[in-house]
């Protein structure tokens, strides 16, 4: 899964940023207002971020007003508001602009994660905490994978690739679109990345699980 962090502050940024990529997220980090709303235009309508954890307080424009200019784009992708604006009224206005969820700093790093994890629940039609179709289980929330009942070890590759197909059995991933889950700007991306993956994915859980569209890309059938 592909995030956006919107955070000025250094500290919070690099703590956020090591957590998020070490829970196998790629994560793009922009530390001013200006900046968060190029992100969001480089990429149409959002789509191609799975979520935005949005601070308010940023130089340059404020979060607030992102929010709702991202929202009258019709961007769609759920957006968490981490913020030390503690008021009734600030949160309500945040949530009133469009925010998926609102998180008060200073949070605690496991509930964060708790919270995303929920968001993109949400975003991809789910509500129960374990992915399972046909043999395959995953569960989100610690990464453990099993086949017919038995853990399977996959790399945070192999999961950043199984897990948007398994969350949308019937849906066809490009492969850029499985680039996107995998990498952030800074990373450099291999020409059959993708491909590699999905390999070591089949060889795992057996060949059947994900399927190749020519031309078009991958999916895990209904």
């Amino acid at each position: 899964m592909r995030l956006l962090l919107v955070e000025d502050d250094p500290m919070i940024g690099e703590t956020v940023l090591d957590l998020l990529r070490a829970e196998a997220y790629a994560v793009d980090w922009v530390k001013t207002g200006p900046m968060a709303d190029t992100a969001m235009l480089t990429q149409p309508h959002g789509q191609q971020y799975d979520l935005v954890l949005l601070d308010l307080g940023l130089p340059g424009r404020d979060g607030l007003d992102l929010l709702r200019t991202w929202r009258a784009r019709h961007a769609l992708l759920p957006v968490l508001i981490a913020t030390a604006r503690d008021s009734v009224a600030d949160r309500i206005a945040g949530l009133d602009a469009g925010a998926d969820d609102y998180v008060l700093k200073p949070y605690d790093m496991d509930e964060l994660l708790a919270r995303i994890r929920a968001l993109l629940r949400r975003s991809a039609g789910r509500a129960e905490p374990l992915y399972t179709h046909q043999h395959v289980s995953i569960n989100p929330a610690t990464r453990e994978v099993t086949s017919h009942g038995v853990p399977v070890q996959l790399s945070a590759r192999e999961w950043a690739v199984l897990e948007p197909l398994l969350a949308r059995p019937g849906v066809i991933l490009s492969r850029a679109q499985l680039e996107e889950k995998l990498y952030s700007w800074k990373d450099d991306i291999s020409s059959n990345a993708v491909e590699v993956y999905v390999h070591g994915l089949r060889k795992k859980l057996g060949a059947a699980l994900i399927q190749t569209v020519r031309g078009l890309g991958y999916l895990v059938p209904k």
